[in-house]
């Protein structure tokens, strides 16, 4: 990977804070939280469940727009698009990696790992080959025409990484990517995870509350509460 390019800051939070009005209460789920997120890099968020973890997601992809505080990716302030254009973004630049899968059940492997490029303008043709390739690089070349039922847990999420990969995003977000998932295949999909993106120089951020998965990021950024506790880069200590 370039050494330039993973010095360069893809992503940059500023002073972000979110609040829900639930009825006459105000609930704040992020609080005042900076972070840069450099190219390449993978990083993970490690929060217990209410931690703020998923709300920092969803306005970190687009999702959501933060009641205070900006959001940057690479020159386009993310905060300030309407929703077709931050639709247009995610298209181009972002995939998903899901707990659940999402995988719709009446498809075969590859035309899930197909569908999203749909939405690129990507023809029959070039959106299959694309597909099987991504199946490829995850390991399945073979099973591109079994149906979600036909398949493992980790097998599905396989399938899973491969739609993420498929369009080439410079971001990926990754939910709890293996929480349905036991301890043996969860080293595999993030032994896979990490070699995919490391290849393809793409940004990977991991939502998790497991602190093994955390294991395979380049940094961890803990929060509670809504806000960073703190931020570790791998091999640092406390003292650090």
């Amino acid at each position: 990977m370039d050494g330039q390019r993973t010095c360069e800051v893809l992503m940059e939070l500023r002073h972000v804070t979110k609040r829900y009005e639930m009825g006459t209460e105000t609930v704040t789920a992020l609080e005042d939280v900076s972070l840069k997120i450099r190219s390449g890099e993978i990083l993970c968020l490690l929060g217990a469940s209410g931690s703020g973890k998923s709300t920092f997601l969803n306005l970190a992809a687009g999702l959501e727009k933060p009641t205070k505080g900006e959001i940057r990716v690479g020159n386009i302030l993310l905060h300030r698009l309407d929703e077709q254009a931050l639709a247009l973004f995610r298209q181009k630049n972002v995939g998903f990696i899901f707990q659940s899968y999402q995988l719709l059940p009446m498809l075969t492997a590859v035309e899930n790992v197909a569908l999203p490029l749909v939405f690129r303008g990507q023809g029959k043709r070039k959106r299959e080959q694309l597909a099987r390739r991504a199946l490829e690089e995850v390991g399945l070349s073979g099973l591109e025409n079994r149906r979600p039922s036909q398949m493992s847990g980790g097998q599905q999420q396989r399938v899973g990484i491969a739609r993420a990969l498929a369009g080439s995003p410079r971001l990926l977000f990754a939910d709890e990517p293996t929480g349905n998932l036991d301890s043996r295949t969860t080293r595999e999909i993030m032994g896979l995870m990490e070699k995919t993106v490391r290849r393809g120089g793409q940004t990977l951020i991991i939502v998790t509350h497991d602190p093994f998965v955390a294991g395979f990021a380049d940094r961890t950024v803990v929060i509670g509460d809504g806000r960073i506790i703190s931020d570790k880069r791998k091999g640092e200590t406390d003292e650090a």
